[in-house]
């Protein structure tokens, strides 16, 4: 079948962290591919032959002008921080902007649909030990407005799956490794780390994943996956000071002294906020989230989703390295 008698496939976001990983291993695939992207998103490092089509999800027709004729549909375009300087920001993209696009593929005809949700909006405030797929989380357990856009948007997902629509929902955790452009907050920690910048830190537990690893379990969950579900693409659950000894071994950079109570690093990261809100407009050093999601547990079970998808995460440091090698060629560490 010649490329232009192939069916489409959609990637929104396909230009971000996870997304460019992704359309890489469908190109590798040979499948035919559009990405779309908000106006002001370089798409530079994606492979040649990919077709580029500039839109905001945030306006309901340029999605649907954007995914006309697409056949399947990966959405992951959002806004990931977890801080912005206009909250409202949050809702508009990731509740609204993945109503917009779900919609916009159900009325071209979208055989499959995978919408990318994400780990942190699956934290209870009710006291829980680990974390698996079938987990209970209302409104009330969202942390901040980023978490609470992203639980509205699995929400929206999820009811259309009911509708008996083909929409299928994946809920990686925290992904590492090379190419993250716009440094999410993990490899921000990265980064920060290996500058020897972190001369203090709040000890939680992360669930780190390999991003390669993220992106072929989008492909899985597309292929094997089960609408009206949660699919959890987890990795290796490590204490941070256990993921910092990781990165000390690779950098040679030695492990933060101190450990900052939880008021105190509430009370910092306020101020920060405070600070990037109405002086300097950049991302503060540390988020009320980002702290607040500390106490929550992040220990992840996915067994089921990996038997599902019929394969196993590869261990993180290798992902690590990667990320520090990647890194090093930015000119971001020495």
């Amino acid at each position: 079948m010649t490329q232009a008698l192939r069916p489409l496939t959609v990637v929104t976001g396909g230009a971000g962290f996870i997304g460019s990983h992704l359309v890489a291993l469908l190109v590798g695939q040979g499948e035919r591919l559009r990405v779309v992207e908000r106006p002001e998103a370089p798409t530079d490092h994606l492979p040649p032959g990919v077709e580029i089509v500039r839109a905001d999800i945030r306006d309901p027709i340029a999605v649907r002008h954007a995914l006309q004729g697409a056949r399947r549909v990966y959405h992951l375009a959002a806004n990931p921080n977890l801080w912005t300087r206009d909250r409202r920001d949050f809702d508009a993209v990731n509740h609204r902007g993945t109503v917009h696009v779900l919609d916009a593929a159900l009325a071209a005809g979208a055989e499959r649909i995978v919408h990318c949700s994400t780990e942190s909006i699956l934290t209870c405030a009710r006291p829980t030990t680990t974390i698996a797929e079938d987990v209970q989380i209302r409104e009330a357990d969202a942390v901040g407005p980023y978490c609470l856009s992203k639980l509205r948007a699995e929400q929206a997902a999820f009811e259309r799956a009911r509708a008996g629509h083909p929409v299928l929902v994946a809920n990686p955790t925290m992904p590492v490794g090379p190419g993250d452009r716009g440094l999410s907050p993990p490899t921000r920690l990265i980064r920060d780390f290996a500058r020897g910048q972190l001369p203090a830190i709040m000890d939680c537990t992360l669930n780190l994943i390999d991003v390669r690893d993220v992106a072929a379990g989008l492909v899985r969950v597309m292929e094997r996956g089960q609408p009206g579900i949660r699919h959890l693409l987890g990795g290796e659950n490590l204490t941070l000071t256990a993921l910092l000894g990781l990165l000390s071994e690779q950098t040679g950079v030695p492990l933060p002294r101190w450990r900052i109570p939880y008021p105190v690093g509430l009370a910092v990261a306020y101020l920060s906020e405070f600070w990037a809100d109405h002086v300097t407009g950049r991302p503060p050093r540390a988020t009320v989230t980002g702290v607040r999601l500390t106490r929550r547990t992040l220990h992840f079970d996915a067994t089921r989703t990996w038997r599902l998808l019929g394969m196993e995460p590869q261990p993180v440091r290798p992902a690590l390295r990667d990320a520090l090698i990647w890194l090093r060629s930015t000119g971001a560490i020495p």
